[in-house]
This record gives structure tokens, sequence and C-alpha cells, in this order.
């Protein structure tokens, strides 16, 4: 079996206008930038967490402090990726302790790598709040977690899968359905 291209959800343009409308409901919902970090999951929400500060640094003329997250050692299916997970570094050149975190991630299924992510997150310090922006939900969720900010809410069935291919990662921005099919 291999994956399929279905349906193309967003392109360079749509997957930009989703984060710069991100950006402006983190400002509104904040009340600003004041006490505020952006952090990325590996692998693709690090390029999100990076347009979004972009965007919010351009709105507010305000740098905002970011940082990347690496989940590998907090998955509750560690044993089932690898014998040997390769681990990459956390990258959090900041105190979280009392900030106001924008946790990024590029699609929202389960909700286990979200849970993970929080996780890793408390071992670092205890933030004022963490606030979750992801570019595309699928539902499904497994656990009682959901999104604040979407850039696209995606029904999607079981059999799909939603792939997010970024620019600095893939070479190209878009967001597609794929599905299995028989070759």
């Amino acid at each position: 079996m291999k994956l399929q291209e279905k349906t193309q959800l967003l392109d360079t343009e749509g997957i930009r206008r989703a984060l710069t409308r991100i950006a402006h409901e983190v400002i509104e919902k904040n009340k600003g930038v004041e006490n505020l970090a952006i952090i990325g999951i590996r692998r693709r929400g690090v390029p999100l967490a990076e347009r979004l500060a972009q965007r919010i640094t351009e709105i507010e003329g305000t740098k905002v402090p970011i940082g990347i997250l690496d989940i590998t050692l907090y998955r509750d299916d560690l044993t089932t990726l690898a014998q040997q997970p390769v681990i990459h570094k956390t990258e959090v050149p900041f105190d979280i302790v009392d900030k106001k975190i924008i946790l990024v991630d590029d699609v929202l299924y389960t909700g286990r790598t979200v849970r993970a992510a929080l996780d890793a997150l408390i071992d670092l310090g205890r933030p004022k709040f963490i606030q979750l922006a992801v570019l595309a939900d699928r539902g499904h969720r497994e656990l009682p977690i959901r999104a604040d900010y979407v850039g696209k809410n995606v029904p999607t069935s079981k059999k799909e899968v939603v792939s997010v291919k970024l620019e600095e990662i893939d070479g190209e921005d878009r967001v597609v359905i794929e599905e299995f099919v028989d070759e």
C-alpha cells in the first residue's frame, strides 16, 4: 500500500493567511505580547512557530522569543518507534516560569503528541499558561486536548493522512489529505 494525494487543503497563500490570522488571534486573546513566548514541537512545529513569531513581530513591532521542543523521550509510543529513537535537542533559551506559552504543532490528531509536549514543557518550569496553535486539526482525539488556535479544521477518516509540507523541510508549502491505496 502507498499514500496517494487526495485533496489539497492549503497552498502557500493559504498557509500564510492561516498563520497571519492565528497571529492576530494570539495578540487579541493575550491582550498584546507582553510575557509571551512561542515554542514549536519538532519537527514541523518549529518552522511554523518561527513564521508565527515573525508575523506577531510584524504586527506588534516586538520580538517574541522562540523555543524548540523535542518530545521524543516523552512519547507514549517510544518503544514502537524504533530500537534506538533519534533524540534531538530541546532549545528553549529563556525561562518559561510565569510566561504565556504558545505551543505550536502542524497537525492535531489524537492529542498524544501534545500530551507529550505538555510533559516536556512542565519539566522546564511552570508557565503562567500554555495555549496550543496548530495549522490543521483533523479530529479523532484520544485525549481531552483541544487547540486554542486552528489554521484549518479538517474532518478526516482514520484511513486518511493530513500531510503538512513546509518550505524549510520539504521544499514546498502545502497541506494535503492523502489516503492509502493498493499498488
